[in-house]
């Protein structure tokens, strides 16, 4: 393991050396993330999942940085023009771009005009003149070629642009000083077409470069990429070209200095500028893109945890104008009850039928909670709901974000599940379970199809991919799952299981259920059984331990510490035991059994609360009895809204309205904030007050601050 990447690793994550080297090692050995930051605490000092991947993902680029620091000292070696300095210097890099600026003079170039002017016999004159002789004139150091002295003029200068080009001293301040001090300005490009005015902001915008925010930068790529809008760098070129001038023109009296200096200004103008600003306008990318992967994985975690709603039978509801609106009645588990359809909006406006079925529907099957799609129709089909709801006792209704619901009420996942219905009454059924489960029902759905991100299409799709997928993973291995009722979907995302020994745990409880982990042992082998099993859960097993996020490999610690502290685990429901462990000396059992804190934290942690679903500890979603309208508002009213979706800029709160209610990030906290993240997630229940109504728009502006 290199010495130098685990000293950079410690440098930039603050992690110690040691665990660095311990996580890198478990890794090595075929330990998942959600396994390492469970099961491993006692050898890595407790580090979390985002901690351990974030160790990983750098050392893949230090590792792929060393690489390319090797192969450039290695290629330049063979070239002869090696040197312990250069060598020195590139291994000190800490940049990909700043290893490739110094191997920029080595690399075997294509055709330049330098090349050109070299085969013509003009290097030794840009030699010369790049000694700024004082002895002679033009014509005189021209007569050393074989050329005319026009073409040697225009010829050799193309030369000293490269050589000076080729400096990677030169292109590093120039970066820096653009970076630090220039500007990235964006003009309405010349006979664009932007029709709905969306990027009216930036027809005349200009910011610096440093202080640009991550969704302005997507927002500007995306108006360049529809050619709206023309996006330039500015910076003070007087100031680069002096700073140039003053590191080659070594001596201000030759007579050569104009020539050079002509000669810098191609330079700047022909070949540093173009490279540089390409690289900026990248790196300001991939700092925004990792900003806005980074705002979607947090807003797909806290709506993965949404709590679930036990105990409720639910309509699911899809709204829908000419197709009429799809139902789908729920048992407390999510098994499907019936299918129906109803037209109470435009053209058939069939109201009174579609009351009548919607009655008949929560009498027959008892349901108490109705579950709108928030998609078309949905305010119409709210206002449709509530005029029944109000009139009946103990039936409420919510507002659930149907995003993706589509996409997987098409995929094979759904026809394979529900091969007899239609995709509109698939997605009937996905709505409905988004609110009994939420996080089984979403973990069937391309998380970029959920819509909680921001810019999400304007990123590296595979970036993204990773960064959800790796969420998703986090989430689902944080509750566990019931082996005996968990689907194909959710299974994939636990720690270490492989497709082929899912389908065998599937065929397996196609005749039983599984009564103890053992049996799932027998289907596994022994890495992937040990990766696992913690996350899987067992209910009215033979071994109670087997519903617990205890290990397996902690089993006998565990019964050693119940025999000492003398409590049975037929009890482990009861106030007797509970108090027991609640009052024991910790200290006392890591020392009698040469354990750690970690294990023995988590055994007392999982048999106080068996089972316990970490969602439970979050609000649940907001249910409604009653519509709002836009007309209903006035300033300063105080609401109970949920939070859909963060953004860079702010949060979008349903607040029981046709759109969403935006909060802008002034308005989140009287104290300075990054990002609306570090107050808000996604599913909170928050009260906040109407800012501003804007009646034409149908948009509603709020805020935190009670006036």
């Amino acid at each position: 393991m290199n010495e130098i990447i685990i000293s950079e690793l410690t440098k930039e994550l603050n992690i110690k050396s040691k665990q660095i080297e311990t996580v890198l090692n478990l890794l090595k050995e075929g330990g998942t993330i959600p396994f390492i930051a469970r099961y491993r605490k006692e050898v890595t000092g407790a580090l979390d999942e985002n901690q351990i991947a974030k160790i990983e993902e750098k050392y893949k680029y230090y590792s792929n940085l060393m690489e390319r620091k090797e192969a450039v000292i290695r290629l330049i070696d063979e070239k002869g023009l090696l040197t312990a300095e250069l060598k020195n210097n590139i291994l000190a890099c800490s940049k990909l771009v700043d290893v490739e600026d110094i191997y920029l003079p080595f690399k075997e170039k294509k055709k330049t005009k330098a090349s050109e002017a070299i085969k013509m016999g003009l290097e030794p004159l840009a030699k010369l003149m790049m000694s700024f002789p004082t002895n002679g004139n033009m014509n005189s150091i021209c007569g050393i070629t074989q050329v005319s002295k026009e073409d040697a003029l225009d010829n050799t200068r193309y030369i000293i642009s490269e050589w000076i080009s080729d400096n990677a001293n030169y292109r590093k301040f120039i970066r820096n000083y653009i970076l630090n001090n220039g500007y990235i300005e964006t003009k309405f490009k010349k006979n664009a077409i932007d029709e709905t005015k969306k990027y009216e902001m930036y027809y005349d915008f200009m910011e610096k470069i440093k202080y640009a925010k991550s969704y302005r930068v997507l927002a500007i790529n995306r108006g360049e990429k529809e050619k709206v809008l023309q996006v330039n760098l500015s910076f003070d070129n007087e100031c680069i070209f002096g700073y140039l001038k003053n590191k080659i023109i070594k001596n201000p009296n030759s007579f050569v200095c104009y020539y050079v200096e002509e000669a810098i200004k191609d330079a700047l103008k022909r070949l540093i500028y173009p490279s540089i600003e390409r690289d900026i306008r990248n790196e300001l990318t991939l700092v925004a893109e990792e900003s806005a992967i980074e705002v979607f994985k947090i807003n797909l975690e806290n709506l993965l945890m949404t709590r679930p709603l036990l105990g409720y039978r639910v309509l699911g509801f899809d709204p829908a104008f000419r197709t009429g609106c799809k139902l789908a009645s729920l048992d407390e588990k999510g098994n499907v009850l019936s299918i129906d359809v109803i037209y109470p909006h435009e053209p058939k406006n069939d109201k009174e039928g579609a009351k009548k079925k919607i009655i008949e529907l929560i009498n027959k099957y008892n349901l108490n909670l109705i579950a709108i799609g928030n998609g078309t129709a949905s305010r119409e089909s709210e206002e449709f709901i509530a005029s029944i709801v109000k009139d009946l006792k103990n039936v409420y209704y919510c507002i659930v974000s149907e995003a993706g619901a589509s996409v997987y009420s098409a995929s094979k996942e759904a026809q394979n599940e529900f091969p007899n219905l239609e995709v509109q009454e698939r997605s009937a059924v996905s709505i409905g379970r988004r609110v009994e489960d939420p996080l089984s029902e979403l973990v069937k759905i391309d998380p970029k199809s959920i819509g909680v991100g921001e810019y999400q299409h304007d990123v590296n799709s595979k970036n993204l991919t990773e960064g959800l997928n790796f969420i998703v993973s986090k989430v689902v291995n944080n509750v566990g799952v019931n082996i005996n009722t968990a689907s194909e979907s959710i299974l994939k995302h636990i720690s270490g299981l492989t497709k082929p020994i899912i389908n065998k745990i599937m065929k397996y409880k196609e005749k039983l259920n599984f009564t103890s982990r053992e049996e799932i042992k027998k289907l596994t082998s022994e890495k992937v059984y040990e990766q696992s099993v913690g996350f899987l859960r067992i209910n009215n097993g033979s071994n109670p331990l087997d519903n617990t996020g205890i290990h397996p490999e902690s089993y006998d610690l565990t019964n050693n510490i119940l025999n000492y502290l003398k409590i049975d685990l037929k009890n482990i429901q009861t106030k007797e035991f509970k108090e027991i462990l609640n009052n024991v000396n910790k200290d006392e059992l890591i020392n009698k059994y040469n354990t750690d804190e970690y294990t023995v934290n988590d055994i007392i942690k999982e048999l106080l609360n068996p089972g316990l679903d970490p969602r439970e500890e979050i609000d649940p979603p907001i249910l409604r009895s009653d519509i709002l309208k836009l007309e209903d508002l006035s300033k300063g009213m105080e609401l109970k809204g949920i939070v859909r979706n963060v953004a860079s800029f702010g949060a979008f709160i349903d607040i029981g309205l046709k759109n969403d209610g935006l909060l802008h990030i002034s308005k989140i906290s009287k104290q300075f904030i990054k990002h609306p993240t570090d107050v808000l997630s996604v599913g909170d229940i928050i009260t906040c007050y109407v800012e501003d109504i804007m009646l034409e728009k149908g948009k509603v502006s709020l805020t935190l601050f009670q006036n």
